[in-house]
């Protein structure tokens, strides 16, 4: 039935707890805080950033041979100081060193490379791995000092002697000084060759092999700043078609843009909007509909869009209204007040799909995170917390009581905790694996295996 709403796969389909990582403490070091969460293409590596600019991977262990009912777990494969804080003395301005994005380039041999951005730098690492080393120099001796030449009387050849495993993460190429305004997105395009990096206003085309030049592709940037009444919020290549990408807006406009039409895509060639019911116009109307995130089907026939109470999904062959709503966190339309106080009204919840692109997910507050079956049109409230993370523990759905008589296992709207957000979530791209970060703990979870 729907208590164990079937999101994601059959109708007798659970999500069961498998991992949480990060400290446990009750007060949480700022730079801890988890600000991008990302799968790479085989799902085997799972990359994190935070707001003290660090990137942490987990790798996926190869299924235990020793039980055979053990799934392979996520565990840390490598951990690296992605961007230090910096200044800039022109403006006066502090430049955070907070991770905003992290994107996976495909996998083309052994080692990994991943894009990460801060407000105003991106950088192209390197993930590798080395297990030999070579021993048994003719200049140098072991230690790597110099030999004296004198001393040399034979020729050696080096060998390979093996050592332990070391994950080394290098830069390889720095994107610096293209962007004014605070990056909010990079997406690598499905030429594996450029990548697209937005700020508030612009964004820039970038080749992966050139760092000093990139392509200015939109400026919505007005000659008066004073007239100026949107901003960029999020952009992103299609998944298969190279020449296209959207870009999302704070008026909760999305737009379609083709690079082959002309080198400054300003002229959008579609342009998505639902028109606004006026019965529903409030005070809040234009904040609540700025939309947070857009994301591509891995299918490249639709796209969905967060706004602050919804997630939207279009067909791209249809720009009048998206072809489905659904309803995030209804019961908060009557709060909006006191959110606007607390500034989360402001929060940028993103959203992700699905391997098969039949179910999606996004975040809400007080660690709850929802889940929406595109063909059921089921939906599931699930919560990601310590309480439920004994290993294999089902995850119970939440129930939130919007006014009238509590049942028991609901919870009331009033006790939901704010401070408490998933903003960030990632879903493996070929199985039912879920990452959640919940503040500085990120939780994977999993179907549970009959």
């Amino acid at each position: 039935g729907a208590g164990n709403a079937g999101v994601g796969g059959g109708n007798d389909f659970q999500w069961c707890f498998s991992q949480v990582k990060g400290a446990i403490d009750e007060d949480v070091a700022e730079a801890d805080i988890i600000s991008t969460v990302e799968f790479n293409y085989s799902g085997d590596l799972l990359a994190t950033g935070d707001k003290g600019g660090r990137v942490v991977i987990f790798q996926r262990e190869q299924e235990g041979n020793n039980r055979s009912h053990s799934r392979g777990e996520y565990n840390v494969y490598s951990t690296f100081q992605s961007h230090e804080p910096e200044f800039d003395y022109l403006k006066s301005l502090e430049i955070e060193e907070k991770i905003n994005k992290i994107r996976w380039l495909p996998q083309q041999n052994a080692a990994h490379f991943l894009l990460s951005t801060n407000d105003k730098t991106i950088k192209l690492w390197k993930i590798s791995e080395r297990d030999k080393r070579a021993e048994g120099y003719n200049l140098k001796d072991e230690n790597g000092r110099l030999r004296d030449p004198f001393r040399i009387t034979s020729l050696r050849v080096p060998v390979l002697k093996p050592m332990d495993l070391m994950v080394e993460a290098s830069p390889r190429r720095i994107f610096a000084n293209a962007h004014t305004y605070h990056i909010n997105s990079i997406s690598v395009n499905s030429d594996h060759e450029t990548y697209l990096s937005a700020d508030d206003l612009r964004i820039n085309l970038w080749h992966l092999e050139i760092t000093d030049r990139s392509f200015n592709i939109v400026d919505i940037k007005p000659a008066n700043m004073e007239e100026l009444t949107e901003v960029i919020t999020a952009a992103e290549c299609h998944p298969n078609q190279c020449n296209v990408f959207v870009y999302s807006s704070s008026k909760g406009t999305i737009r379609l843009c083709d690079m082959r039409a002309s080198a400054l895509c300003d002229r959008h060639s579609k342009f998505f909007e639902e028109p606004e019911d006026p019965s529903s116009r409030s005070f809040f109307s234009e904040i609540i509909s700025s939309i947070s995130d857009v994301k591509f089907s891995h299918s490249g026939r639709y796209m969905m869009t967060r706004d602050y109470l919804s997630v939207k999904v279009w067909d791209l062959n249809m720009e009048s209204r998206p072809v489905e709503t659904y309803q995030v966190h209804e019961y908060l339309r009557s709060k909006l007040c006191s959110l606007y106080e607390n500034d989360c009204i402001f929060d940028k919840f993103e959203c992700c799909w699905n391997g098969s692109d039949n179910a999606i997910m996004t975040g809400s507050y007080n660690n709850f995170f929802r889940m929406f079956d595109r063909n059921t049109r089921r939906d599931i409230t699930l919560e990601a917390s310590r309480e439920s993370s004994k290993p294999r523990a089902i995850l119970k759905p939440r129930k939130v009581c919007t006014g009238g008589k509590r049942k028991k296992d609901e919870i009331s709207v009033d006790s939901l905790d704010f401070n408490k957000k998933i903003l960030h979530t990632a879903w493996h791209p070929k199985e039912n694996i879920i990452a959640v970060a919940a503040t500085n703990n990120l939780y994977i979870f999993q179907d549970k295996i009959n």
